[in-house]
């Protein structure tokens, strides 16, 4: 919108042509997202804290947990704003995949938001029941999926791309549609089940994101593209904008969540940046770039399978208490030290992902 604007007065005044770069766009959606999400989130906050949106703690968990009832909640409310503000001030609108990303924000953040309210609101322990849950998530990714699947102008609809290898692409057909359901869905709800402790699932999503943006730019990028061997698809450089303002929203809402956290981002921000993530993976076919680059999101997810696989056939568990990061704590590491440690093995598998670009 404001980008459209500006870049318009460029041939009154050249300057005004930096707008068309969209290594700029994401640099000022970055600062503008963090810029909202500082000015909002005490507003926020507060305003969450008037209305009773507050967290009532598992007592089944880390004793440390307890001191945390009472904590507002819902925050993700406030990422979900500054995302599309941001979006919308620097954003192409006339990009399909943009589009796209906002229906996944918006779509998987009202299934959250739902799901909070139930629990939070109206004290339903059980918030919204898991077969609407899932059935809704499953909904909007068949919607993503079949777009994909469908668009003309996309050469590698229906591909699965191998990274570390240079020409391994299969072609998945009209299966690419329930493949792009599993890693969109799967992605959501592997972000919810992370976000148990104190900035543990928001820095990891910032981190993920800044190494797929960079390769979201690649893609969408001709020359770099083909100088490092991955799929072009056009209009997907566009894209780097959006994982910009994600950026920007994860970093700005980490100083409110951080230890001690003033506030909670619930499942209104869990599901949807899970979601916006395996979007912005199926769109640009980084599918398992994505497993890589998020392999602490992975990892929880499998403990959680693995914890309840073991207790049905054995009647034992393998963990104190899964999701994983509640058994480091039960093992009598401190939050902080959990935290910090997952966001350093975060770093290293984003590393790894990039480094697939020269290894192809």
């Amino acid at each position: 919108m404001l980008y459209s604007f500006l870049y318009s007065l460029h041939d009154w005044f050249s300057p005004f042509n930096v707008f068309r770069y969209i290594t700029f766009r994401s640099a000022l959606a970055v600062l503008t997202a963090m810029l909202i999400t500082f000015i909002l989130g005490p507003k926020v906050i507060k305003r969450l804290s008037r209305f009773s949106v507050t967290q009532q703690v598992r007592d089944d968990g880390p004793l440390t947990h307890l001191g945390k009832t009472g904590t507002p909640t819902m925050g993700g409310v406030l990422i979900i704003i500054s995302i599309l503000a941001t979006v919308l001030l620097w954003g192409d609108l006339s990009n399909k995949y943009i589009l796209m990303m906002i229906f996944s924000l918006v779509g998987f953040g009202t299934i959250g938001f739902i799901d909070d309210y139930l629990k939070v609101v109206k004290r339903n322990p059980k918030g919204l029941r898991g077969c609407y849950k899932f059935g809704a998530q499953v909904l909007l990714a068949l919607v993503i999926g079949m777009f994909l699947y469908m668009n003309p102008k996309d050469p590698y609809n229906d591909v699965l791309s191998i990274p570390f290898f240079k020409k391994w692409l299969f072609d998945l057909g009209w299966f690419y549609v329930p493949f792009s359901i599993v890693v969109i869905v799967g992605s959501s709800n592997a972000v919810n089940l992370t976000d148990g402790i104190d900035g543990l699932a928001v820095g990891l999503v910032g981190i993920s994101v800044l190494a797929t943006g960079i390769l979201v730019y690649i893609s969408g990028n001709f020359k770099f593209s083909q100088y490092l061997q991955v799929l072009y698809i056009p209009g997907t450089g566009e894209l780097t904008v959006f994982c910009g303002a994600i950026l920007g929203a994860s970093l700005g809402f980490l100083w409110y969540n951080s230890y001690p956290a003033d506030v909670f981002m619930g499942d209104v921000g869990s599901l949807s940046l899970g979601g916006v993530l395996g979007t912005l993976a199926v769109i640009t076919k980084q599918e398992i770039v994505l497993v890589v680059a998020g392999g602490i999101f992975v990892i929880e997810t499998l403990s959680v399978v693995f914890q309840v696989a073991s207790f049905k056939l054995t009647g034992k568990r393998m963990f104190r208490m899964a999701p994983i990061h509640h058994h480091f704590e039960l093992k009598g590491w401190p939050e902080p030290k959990v935290i910090v440690r997952f966001w350093i093995v975060g770093i290293m598998l984003a590393l790894l992902s990039l480094a697939t670009l020269k290894l192809r």
